[in-house]
């Protein structure tokens, strides 16, 4: 799996001469080494061979589709993943999102723009121990294990295991794949049980700011979270309806409950 702390590496899937360039520009000079991709099925293979920290995709490719690109790649890498698209209709922007991207850009795009949202991704926690000579870590949430025999963290509530640490949920014994966007959503509810989180804070969650910024979140931004929320809840088994862990706050946001 991708890591923050190996190097820099990215893959650009783009069928046109002249904008793959571009994206492989923009992202050499962000310190990234890139590989470069015209078609899906190629971009499938040096995903898996170069095992990149992020990943741009189009949707529009002269063999398979980007969002089956997307579908492939999600089956063993958790690369961030950066839809463009030429379509700015919200299904199609929707159709990236429950494929398992974390993030999309309209084309035509600012090289600036597109810099500025993979940073974002990057600002993420991934490893979220305390570094050496940082603050002690808060007091644990209800359901937070912090003494396992590994000393990963992992918040446990019945079936459901979040290990905080490897990245890694299962559910019945069962290891859940998440995308890094559903598992950070999970585990910013999860390690905040029973209290409800806002949209915007999630949103803001996502891009790796503080809680409050007071930062603009857009209706866009906020439907992109419910369609992460939607696919989470599917690969957890968790009913919107009648929910085993994630309740939805109508007008509000998400709250992580515990079961009965």
């Amino acid at each position: 799996m991708a890591d923050q702390g190996a190097s820099r590496t990215a893959v650009v899937v783009e069928d046109d001469d002249d904008i793959r360039q571009l994206l492989v520009t923009v992202l050499r000079q962000a310190g990234f080494t890139v590989h470069a991709a015209a078609d899906g099925a190629t971009a499938v293979e040096a995903v898996r061979r170069h095992d990149p920290l992020v990943t741009t995709v189009d949707v529009n490719l002269p063999d398979i589709d980007g969002y089956e690109v997307v579908r492939r790649i999600r089956g063993f890498s958790d690369t961030y993943v950066v839809m463009l698209t030429a379509l700015p209709d919200e299904i199609d922007v929707l159709m990236g999102l429950d494929a398992g991207a974390d993030d999309y850009q309209v084309k035509p795009f600012r090289a600036r723009e597109l810099r500025a949202r993979i940073e974002a991704l990057l600002r993420r926690p991934r490893a979220r121990q305390a570094d050496a000579g940082s603050a002690p870590p808060p007091p644990p949430e209800p359901g937070v294990d912090t003494g396992a025999p590994d000393d990963h963290r992992r918040v446990e509530h019945g079936p459901l295991v979040v290990d905080l640490d490897a990245h890694a949920v299962t559910v019945d014994g069962t290891e859940v794949h998440l995308t890094r966007s559903e598992f950070d959503l999970l585990t910013t509810l999860a390690e905040r049980t029973g209290r409800v989180v806002p949209k915007d804070d999630l949103v803001r969650a996502l891009r790796g700011e503080e809680y409050d910024a007071g930062v603009f979140v857009s209706d866009a931004e906020r439907r992109s979270l419910e369609v992460h929320m939607v696919n989470l809840r599917r690969k957890l088994g968790d009913d919107g309806g009648s929910p085993r862990w994630i309740q939805t706050v109508r007008g509000v946001g998400y709250k992580f409950v515990a079961p009965a």
